[in-house]
């Protein structure tokens, strides 16, 4: 059926065309603002799904694992497609950044960058998985001074070849260590290559006691905290495991405005909606490029632009709109190469969406 009222698409700019074309493929009509309401909810616990798109700082809480999480929140936000940043074990509670639709486009970054953790190390207990969680190995007297424990902690800073744990979920022929671990089988592991930027000692964990202490971490990707409490455990002598783990930070990302899943739970949508973040905001220290109209239409459809700009590993793309995100991409000898791109309809989704904790870029280079 043809609706008059719409505009032909030979009246169109080409930035508006992409967005046309994108949703007559899809026999839609593209999103031009807010989606609409669901229908009356059928049978208990029913539950519409919507498109939702932008990042979540969710404050993980104790005892689930980064999948539960993800779950609880996609189900909370009644999202079509969600996606966590860095696993985060069960013991572990603190900063899990969750991508909702566009967003989960750019989740890699999250997932490379590097990670800094507040940890709790007991000292002079083993466990068999080198957290709280493990039956008990070891007991041995405990007698370090926080100087030796500076000393240990120095010694293990830089890059370093640690060995994964058996109780991980790295895989081994399509089976996860835990699994092995669980049957009693030990398997051989490769050393992997990690940084441990700095460990500072932030205090004991209990003044009348010298066997627990609160560190903070900074270190790269793919470390793993337990495998260093245990490291810092044998350099000392008496043995250590890791009594507690909170995830204070990823790349830029913090703790601040983070939330957790009970107060989600007692907000309503519109105040859920509200907590989200741009889709771009993973990419927030990013060099920016604004594309005109005409070059716009075109990256998002994946031609490269020639723009007078100097080599950037790492760009976020915007059109003529001042939040019209269209995704990554890098210069190389003056074009503007696409990486990672939107849909028109994730795009138009966006800009009918826009969270507005997000600061507007106004630095862009073009």
């Amino acid at each position: 059926m043809i609706d008059p009222t719409r505009p032909g698409i030979d009246s169109l700019s080409p930035w508006e065309r992409v967005g046309v074309r994108a949703g007559a493929a899809a026999d839609v009509e593209p999103v031009r603002g807010p989606s609409p309401q669901p229908s009356p909810q059928r049978g208990e616990g029913a539950r519409v799904r919507r498109a939702v798109h932008g990042v979540l700082f969710l404050d993980k809480p104790l005892g689930l694992s980064s999948n539960d999480a993800l779950q609880k929140a996609k189900r909370l936000f009644r999202a079509e497609k969600a996606g966590h940043t860095g696993t985060l074990d069960p013991l572990a509670t603190g900063l899990l950044p969750l991508c909702f639709g566009a967003a989960t486009k750019f989740s890699q970054i999250s997932l490379d960058a590097d990670k800094r953790y507040r940890a709790t190390l007991k000292l002079g207990i083993t466990t068999t998985t080198a957290d709280a969680e493990g039956e008990v190995l070891h007991r041995t007297e405990v007698n370090v001074t926080r100087e030796m424990l500076q000393v240990a902690c120095t010694q293990l800073c830089g890059e370093i070849d640690q060995v994964p744990p058996m109780h991980s979920a790295l895989k081994r022929d399509g089976k996860p260590l835990y699994e092995y671990a669980r049957a009693g089988i030990e398997v051989e592991r490769a050393p992997r290559r990690v940084t441990l930027h700095s460990i500072v000692i932030a205090g004991l964990e209990d003044q009348g006691q010298d066997d627990t202490w609160t560190l903070d971490v900074h270190c790269s990707k793919g470390t793993y905290i337990r495998t260093l409490a245990e490291d810092i455990g044998k350099l000392l002598g008496c043995g250590a495991h890791l009594a507690g783990l909170r995830r204070t930070g990823s790349g830029a990302l913090t703790l601040q405005g983070a939330v957790t899943l009970d107060q989600l739970a007692e907000m309503m949508e519109a105040e859920r909606d509200a907590h989200l973040l741009d889709a771009d905001a993973l990419l927030a220290d990013w060099p920016l490029v604004r594309l005109r109209e005409e070059d716009a239409g075109r990256y998002l459809s994946g031609v490269r632009r020639r723009l007078p700009l100097p080599d950037m590993p790492n760009v976020r793309v915007y059109g003529p709109q001042p939040r019209a995100f269209l995704g990554s991409g890098s210069v190389a000898a003056g074009e503007l190469i696409p990486t990672r791109l939107l849909s028109p309809l994730e795009v138009q989704g966006l800009l009918s969406t826009q969270a507005p904790q997000a600061s507007d870029p106004e630095k862009a280079l073009s």
